[in-house]
């Protein structure tokens, strides 16, 4: 058996780039989960607990549905750890801030995060929302205390599953003046190639 040496090396060559923008994406992830959990835990305790999480708002005008205060606990946490994310991610992951101007990667950065706090905020919605099928069940979640706390667990489990389409816009789009050739090139080319012998 060969020891693979040739084709591992062409991998890490080819996309050891990628993977260890990855690992410092998911390393600055990681600090912004800390810190858009101190900022829903600062509102909730403001709140008077995780208990009130379902408190109403306000009714949305002509219909059943209401904006309840745990929404709000996931936008506003998310706009400050998407601020944060951002410039490490400038600073550190991409090290593009020699490359584009901030304004013009915060923009896209920030449109991006929206579209995934979009996405975070039906999936904790349909986690707290007793009529939902994805409705963290009991006894493992509830209200009554902080490490079994349905909004809380719901916060941490809609950040994870959104980190994944983050990294992979913010990379081939966000950041775009700091990336190398694109895929679908590399791919052109490659075929080219194989074309040519």
């Amino acid at each position: 058996m060969g020891d693979g040496g040739p084709v591992m090396k062409s991998l890490v060559a080819r996309y050891g780039n990628s993977i260890a923008q990855f690992v410092k994406f998911a390393v600055v992830g990681g600090s912004g989960v800390v810190v858009n959990m101190l900022v829903n835990i600062v509102m909730n305790k403001l709140n008077g607990g995780s208990a009130n999480a379902q408190d109403i708002l306000w009714a949305i005008p002509g219909t059943q549905w209401n904006i309840r205060f745990t929404l709000l606990a996931w936008i506003v946490p998310f706009v400050v750890a998407n601020c944060w994310n951002f410039q490490l991610n400038r600073w550190w992951t991409f090290k593009s801030s020699k490359h584009a101007g901030w304004w013009q990667e915060f923009v896209p950065f920030f449109l991006v995060g929206s579209a995934a706090m979009c996405v975070g905020a039906v999936l904790k919605v349909l986690m707290t929302n007793p009529t939902s099928p994805a409705y963290l069940p009991e006894p493992y979640f509830h209200e009554d205390y902080g490490l079994a706390s349905r909004e809380y667990w719901s916060q941490l489990i809609a950040i994870f599953l959104t980190l994944p389409v983050n990294f992979v816009v913010n990379k081939v789009w966000t950041f775009r003046a700091v990336r190398g050739p694109k895929p679908v090139d590399e791919v052109v080319d490659s075929l080219r190639g194989r074309g040519r012998r």
